[in-house]
């Protein structure tokens, strides 16, 4: 009997799950169902269970950044390093296996203004909000914008590093302001509106079809230097160079990557020639140089104009992830 319980309860729990997951939140009013079911059918947000959204409960730093960078797609696939980045290479309070690590070194990385001494549970304020919503946005393109300025009643509450990014949220209409004209800076972030602002952002993104830069098409990759792959973990990959060298005193550098549209890395190289007034052995070596690329890219490689004297690689192409 026991038994036969226990499959009638599960059989009911997945019918539960299957039957809400075709029905829409009923806790949402009528500005935040459209927005938040269409995140929803994307797969980018969940309710606290298949009827609820909680759209008043506060929204947390470790929320925060999950939503933005998964529904903005912030990544580091157009960025190379000279280790794997860890959590803990940016932040204080953030475990390297946190459910929420990689999302905030994906935003950080990218240039999103995360404080390293963030608390992830902590409540999040509404221009703090704003700053990383608008950022993310814009490292898409440049987009159309009326100039103009928004007043607020409260616009002495606004921090002066939060004006900018608050003016263009409403500029791009991401956020409406209300008869009231006030934008409650310094309020605390709720799901719902979180939601919706991000669900706006997908909304006007889709809207903006040509704001990518084309790229030019990759070159053919040379005979003369040798690529090897090396999975890291499922998402990083280490490439290394080697190239045959006339003697010890030729340099091997890598300088740099572009990231081009039809899935490639195309990773620049530098030979340079020996420091004038040495003397070296003529015998040749071999010259090896490493990087760290996103795995969904396959490299090929582009010899660049050597300079006179063998230099370090140029500071793009890899990221410091002990940034002082």
């Amino acid at each position: 009997m026991k038994k036969i319980v226990t499959l009638v309860s599960t059989a009911a729990l997945l019918c539960t799950v299957s039957a809400g997951s075709v029905f829409a939140f009923s806790d949402l009013n009528a500005a935040e169902k459209e927005p938040i079911m269409m995140l929803k059918d994307k797969g980018l947000v969940t309710g606290v269970d298949s009827e609820h959204f909680a759209p008043r409960s506060t929204m947390s730093y470790a929320q925060s950044i999950s939503l933005i960078v998964k529904a903005l797609d912030i990544n580091l696939n157009a960025v190379s390093f000279v280790k794997q980045p860890q959590a803990s290479d940016f932040f204080t309070n953030i475990p390297n296996d946190a459910w929420y690590a990689e999302a905030f070194i994906n935003a950080k990385i990218n240039g999103l203004d995360i404080p390293n001494d963030v608390d992830p549970n902590a409540a999040i304020t509404r221009e703090k909000y704003a700053n990383l919503l608008v950022t993310a946005l814009e490292l898409k393109g440049t987009f159309p914008m009326v100039k103009m300025m928004v007043l607020f009643d409260d616009n002495d509450q606004i921090d002066p590093k939060y004006q900018g990014t608050l003016q263009r949220l409403y500029l791009y209409r991401i956020a409406k302001a209300d008869e009231s004209r006030m934008a409650y800076p310094k309020r605390e972030m709720t799901r719902g509106e979180a939601a919706v602002w991000v669900g706006n952002t997908v909304k006007f993104l889709e809207s903006q079809p040509d704001y990518m830069q084309p790229v030019k098409p990759a070159p053919e990759q040379q005979d003369d230097v040798k690529v090897t792959v090396e999975q890291v973990n499922a998402d990083v990959s280490k490439v290394t160079l080697t190239r045959s060298l006339p003697s010890p005193g030729y340099g091997f550098t890598i300088s740099g990557i572009r990231f081009q549209p039809d899935g490639t890395a195309v990773i620049q190289y530098q030979v340079s020639d020996p420091k004038p007034g040495m003397m070296y052995p003529q015998v040749i070596t071999e010259g090896k140089a490493e990087t760290y690329i996103s795995s969904k890219y396959k490299p090929v490689t582009e010899r660049e104009a050597a300079p006179t004297i063998a230099i370090d690689p140029p500071a793009p192409a890899a990221v410091n992830p002990n940034p002082s």
